[in-house]
């Protein structure tokens, strides 16, 4: 990891209707529009959909470093991420979001080592522990 602090720049650029388009220095622009339930189109990625997906990433992104650290090898994750918008103190937010983790580990892996893993990784990870919300773990170890 580079020295902190670390810096990061987002462009957006939209009118008064219409998808937005959302850039950065080397990145691929996205498109992003409201979802449905905020009587948006649904055919774009929506904020509250790049939220979840960031927390899914980061998760994998800390679990990777955090495992090699504990010895710890995994062949796979897959995740879903669920997450509920509702109001609360006076404002529409983010009340809870679910990360369900299906972890895939070589046989005979222990599963303790595994949940310790996955705790550290999820109380380390850097856009989780950004948040207001509560993020839940749900998580399936698989042996293969």
């Amino acid at each position: 990891m580079k020295p902190l602090p670390h810096q990061y720049e987002v462009r957006l650029h939209g009118g008064p209707d219409g998808c937005a388009r959302i850039c950065a220095a080397g990145l691929p622009e996205l498109h992003a529009a409201p979802p449905v339930a905020f009587d948006g189109p649904g055919d774009e990625w929506s904020p509250e959909h790049l939220l979840l997906a960031a927390v899914q990433a980061c998760f994998l992104f800390t679990l990777r470093p955090v495992a090699r650290l504990s010895k710890v090898e995994f062949t796979a994750l897959d995740a879903t991420a669920a997450g509920t918008v509702d109001r609360a103190d006076g404002a529409i937010r983010f009340t809870d979001i679910v990360l369900r983790l299906r972890l895939t580990v070589p046989a005979g892996t222990d599963p303790e080592r595994v949940e310790h893993v996955i705790e550290k990784s999820k109380k380390a990870c850097l856009i989780s522990a950004s948040l207001s919300v509560p993020v839940h773990l749900e998580s399936q170890i698989v042996q293969a």
